[in-house]
């Protein structure tokens, strides 16, 4: 049995890994957000690991507003990156199992090859570069029995995301252009919160590993709008427009696809085709 300590509980991944508790019964978890728990206060981190008798410990919390971040880099740092080191130094000195969760924007996108998880990183945007600070600062910390896992293009029945974000749009519009020229692999968080949840018994190293998750199959935002109309029967008109047509302050990487072998093969796991969880989801909603 685990004391299990989710931070970011109130976000996409947290919440699905509360809805998949109560199928874990061998594990107590402990649900905490900024409210209940400030992971940039090292004290507090400290304080709570002893009062609950934490033994592991997923940390989902993130600055993920990747826009935002451009004008807001020290909030970014403060919990991409120091909240993270805090995470890391406690789990070492409390012997906590700990999982991390980062992103494929620690890439810079110009590869014609998935990405593997020892493929140098080369972030483009603050909010790249303050998750790959955070890899890094956790991999020098080194505690034992802890991974880094990196995902793409999350989404949940919970929280603000793309699909949500196309159903609504799908009500208020006849037609929509939508990005075809940046690809990567959608992630149903309700498949990587199970996953984590399974990995954990399974965690025995001495050095932080990193590995990467995504649901599999590949696609546009543009094809994956398309399927999320075409399943919920949403008659909208959708127009593919290139990345220059739709500017952002933050560079996006046009190539996200993550190379999972590494976690598929350590933990015995199979993943499921993005399309199936993305129906799976949808009928959540």
């Amino acid at each position: 049995m685990y004391n299990i300590l989710v931070t970011g509980s109130n976000g996409q991944l947290g919440s699905e890994i509360r809805e998949l508790a109560e199928s874990y019964p061998q594990h107590h978890f402990f649900f905490t957000d900024v409210d209940t728990l400030d992971i940039t206060n090292k004290k507090a981190i400290a304080l709570y690991i002893q009062e609950n008798k934490i033994t592991a410990i997923v940390n989902c919390a993130a600055y993920t507003a990747v826009d935002k971040a451009e004008s807001e880099p020290e909030l970014a740092d403060k919990i991409n990156h120091l909240a993270v080191k805090h995470l890391a130094e406690a789990a070492k000195v409390y012997y906590c199992k700990f999982i991390h969760i980062s992103t494929d924007y620690v890439f810079d996108g110009n590869s014609y090859m998935p990405y593997t998880e020892i493929d140098k990183p080369n972030p483009k945007s603050v909010y790249g570069s303050t998750k790959l600070a955070g890899e890094l600062v956790m991999q020098k910390i080194n505690p034992e029995n802890a991974i880094i896992i990196r995902t793409s293009w999350v989404y949940s029945s919970f929280g603000s995301n793309f699909v949500k974000a196309m159903l609504r749009l799908g009500k208020e519009r006849e037609e929509l252009g939508v990005i075809y020229d940046q690809i990567g692999t959608p992630t149903y968080a309700g498949d990587l919160a199970k996953a984590i949840l399974d990995i954990f018994p399974q965690i025995k190293i001495n050095e932080v590993e990193i590995f990467h998750y995504s649901n599999e199959g590949v696609c546009s935002w543009y094809d994956f709008a398309k399927v999320i109309f075409e399943i919920k029967k949403v008659e909208i008109k959708v127009m593919p427009i290139e990345t220059s047509q739709y500017p952002t302050a933050a560079t996006r990487p046009f190539y996200s696809i993550l190379n999972k072998n590494k976690i598929k093969t350590n933990f015995q796991m199979e993943i499921p085709d993005w399309r199936d969880s993305l129906n799976e989801c949808l009928q959540k909603l």
